[in-house]
């Protein structure tokens, strides 16, 4: 299967002309030619069959023979804060691996033990697009700017809400708690954890503490396994 993300696409269009990067991609790379069948996903639950009416390696003019809306959508949404990890490339991991298992949208949060302040979204944004196509999923997950721990807490969220850490305290296992087919938010903290403060500013928040285990874990590890048990539930 040969696909291509194209979150430009019309819905209803007859024709679609590949942009100059993905007509090398498609001509050059994977030498296709007209008659040849590929598809396309719009990121938005959009799944296209097409077909090569013209092959040009800047701008391959594709015929759309049939589309199908909410392609595999899913009966819940999964929005994970997450800290960037000081190594990017164990965020980049989880971002690639969450897309594969199932994940809605991904905010970053700068908490005060956080040892990365910033990270490229453009950058990541195309490991996101290569995870979408390479697990054929017609949902890109949004992923948000980085933004200070208090004002992600201050947005309004609908659904269940969870902040998972390591500190004492009576804490409930993830897997007990969730309710199937649902909206869920999960905080999970960078290196070293959240702190006293951003845990008590979070419960205040009414997000309910829950714990992943008994293993210690690393943050891109807590991540994609908060991911694995939402989908494991909505299987």
């Amino acid at each position: 299967m040969h696909l291509f993300y194209t979150p430009d696409i019309a819905s209803g269009s007859a024709h679609y002309f590949l942009n100059e990067e993905e007509s090398k991609h498609c001509i050059r790379v994977l030498r296709l030619t007209v008659g040849d069948n590929v598809q396309l996903i719009d990121g938005k639950g959009g799944f296209y069959a097409a077909r090569i009416k013209d092959a040009h390696p800047k701008r391959t003019i594709l015929d759309i023979i049939s589309v199908t809306q909410e392609y595999q959508k899913r009966n819940h949404h999964l929005h994970i804060a997450v800290a960037p990890t000081k190594n990017i490339e164990r965020l980049e991991w989880f971002l690639e691996k969450a897309t594969e298992i199932g994940i809605d949208e991904v905010s970053l949060i700068i908490c005060h033990r956080s040892e990365r302040k910033e990270a490229r979204v453009d950058r990541l944004n195309r490991i996101i697009t290569s995870a979408v196509k390479q697990s054929i999923k017609a949902y890109h997950p949004v992923l948000n700017e980085a933004i200070p721990y208090d004002k992600f807490l201050a947005r309004n969220f609908d659904g269940q809400k969870f902040i998972a850490h390591c500190a004492d305290g009576e804490k409930a296992d993830i897997s007990s708690v969730l309710q199937p087919a649902g909206k869920y938010c999960i905080l999970i903290g960078p290196e070293g954890d959240f702190t006293e403060t951003e845990i008590a500013a979070a419960l205040s928040c009414d997000f309910k503490p829950i714990t992943l285990g008994t293993s210690r874990l690393r943050t891109e590890t807590a991540a994609l396994e908060a991911c694995f048990e939402v989908n494991f539930l909505n299987r």
